[in-house]
């Protein structure tokens, strides 16, 4: 065999090799797409620093007593974030008592409601919420009450929450919406995330 024919093997035997090489190589798997748990934290945290001004678009039915929420200003401030829990304070107004708090959990996320009396000690009724028991959306998430705040409702003679349901919506650029809702029940705040407005004081029991 030439010398030619010898080189023109050679070279043929290494492309072989490697070509087997590139096709046996693994690719790198693809990225795993968000939850829609995580998608919708992800687009809260985005709010992260900045207020926005609310109003009640729903009141059903509507209170027969003093309404705390009428001609009041409604102010809603993504205060503190980090990679597992945004704490939300919601104002109402010159009260300040009340704070959302999201974490991620295991299987999703919960919300809690964090209530404080002006001194900043906790509310007889306070820290109540649920989990997530479906994935929602990038844009909704839903908080069905849980066991601990169904004991706590029935304890302090609110058995009438027993059976809520709170939920969040974000459209980002647009919109941010609190919600309550059970039998013959329905309460909504939406806030403009068009025009941040700016940051409240501190919620009680928050310090500075």
């Amino acid at each position: 065999m030439t010398n030619t024919r010898l080189l023109a093997l050679s070279v043929a035997t290494t492309a072989a090799l490697a070509l087997s090489s590139c096709a046996s190589t693994p690719s790198a798997p693809a990225a795993a797409p968000a939850s829609p748990q995580d998608a919708f934290f992800t687009r809260v945290s985005a709010l992260c620093g900045q207020a926005f001004a609310g109003r009640v678009v729903a009141d059903t039915p509507p209170p027969t007593g003093a309404d705390p929420f009428a001609n009041q200003p409604l102010v809603m401030h993504v205060r503190e974030c980090s990679a597992n829990e945004l704490r939300i304070p919601f104002h109402v107004g010159s009260d300040r008592s009340r704070t959302w708090v999201v974490t991620r959990t295991a299987s999703g996320l919960r919300l809690k409601h964090d209530h404080r009396h002006q001194d900043g000690s906790p509310d007889a009724v306070t820290m109540y919420g649920g989990d997530t028991a479906a994935a929602g959306t990038a844009a909704r998430q839903e908080f069905p009450v849980d066991a601990e705040s169904r004991a706590m409702f029935t304890r302090e003679g609110r058995s009438v929450s027993n059976t809520n349901t709170w939920a969040m919506e974000v459209e980002p650029g647009r919109a941010f919406v609190y919600e309550l809702a059970r039998p013959q029940r329905l309460f909504r705040v939406e806030f403009d995330l068009t025009r941040p407005v700016p940051a409240p004081p501190a919620p009680w029991g928050a310090g500075n």
